[in-house]
């Protein structure tokens, strides 16, 4: 699956137009995790537990947005973007959305 955060297709043609593709996850920390954390932010520098879920929470969301375009007979999907916000503490939702389209 062709997936770009551009409108068009370079050297292709948008023969259809699908529909919205999506997919998301909410993700968290367990607390072991969530404690480090804490302490990172008195003393400071990068969350690397907090990264590693940010960047699982993508992958998963655009896996699923993929598979949604794949349902849709979709064979790529223009216009991608991400999206996340946290909605408790040590949690984060990631959503992936775009158009799914036919290319030739």
């Amino acid at each position: 699956m062709l997936v770009l955060t551009i409108e068009t297709v370079p050297g292709k043609e948008i023969k259809e137009i699908k529909g919205l593709a999506k997919g998301s996850t909410i993700r968290c920390k367990h607390i072991g995790k969530d404690i480090t954390a804490s302490l990172k932010n008195i003393v400071g520098g990068e969350m690397h537990g907090y990264n590693d879920m940010l960047v699982e929470a993508r992958q998963i969301a655009i896996e699923r947005m993929i598979e949604d375009a794949t349902n849709m007979g979709a064979n790529a999907i223009i216009g991608m973007r991400l999206m996340s916000s946290a909605v408790a503490a040590g949690a984060a939702e990631m959503v992936a959305y775009g158009t799914a389209v036919i290319v030739e």
